[in-house]
């Protein structure tokens, strides 16, 4: 999501006058950071479609910062910020000239059990994630729910290792007399029919 979109998207809600002075302030930034919840809201944006008006205040924010302070700033953010604010960054990250710098941020939101944290881990800056890393994240969703959608380039990365982890947690699922959730039976289903030309068997699918 382009940085101009987020901040066209953002002129149609009450906080628009309040960011651009923000903006406009980087040695208030950290008190500008932590207001944007209360200032702009939390609610989801139109123009937008994925963020919501304090996600965007604060990636934009953050794009705004010196390239120099970046890194280290979305690092402290990250760490001492709560959850909305820890999101934020996640998805700030693509804005960002941070290189792979931020990858410690990504391993740190897959590790935990917030399923908010983790799809905006897998979004577009997860492409500075190794592939072994990617795989478990993305089986992780599976079993926590996170609808494979989130996933940023999910059908361009995913490879026959990720089939075989897919097909032993179908096993799993249908042994236990258990439903395999729809998106991930239809992901095995395509990688099975790209790798071998045939499809996968019969699965009990998840109603979603």
């Amino acid at each position: 999501m382009p940085p101009e979109r987020l901040h066209a998207a953002l002129r149609e809600t009450p906080g628009a006058a309040w960011l651009d002075e923000a903006l406009a302030s980087p040695g208030a930034f950290p008190r500008s950071f932590a207001a944007a919840g209360r200032r702009t809201g939390r609610a989801p944006l139109p123009g937008a479609p994925g963020w919501t008006a304090d996600e965007a205040a604060r990636a934009l924010l953050l794009a705004a910062l010196p390239p120099a302070r970046v890194a280290a700033e979305a690092a402290d953010l990250y760490h001492h910020g709560d959850a909305d604010e820890k999101r934020a960054v996640l998805k700030a990250l693509p804005l960002l000239p941070i290189g792979t710098g931020a990858v410690p941020l990504l391993r740190d939101a897959i590790r935990t059990n917030d399923a908010r944290l983790l799809a905006a881990a897998l979004g577009p800056y997860a492409a500075h994630l190794d592939q072994a890393a990617w795989r478990q994240a993305v089986l992780k969703c599976v079993f926590m729910g996170v609808p494979l959608a989130e996933v940023d380039r999910l059908d361009e990365r995913a490879d026959a290792e990720l089939a075989a982890m897919l097909a032993a947690f179908a096993e799993e699922r249908e042994a236990a007399g258990r439903p395999v959730p729809a998106d991930a039976a239809a992901l095995l289903s395509r990688l099975t029919s790209r790798l071998t030309g045939r499809p996968t068997g019969r699965l009990t699918i998840e109603e979603t």
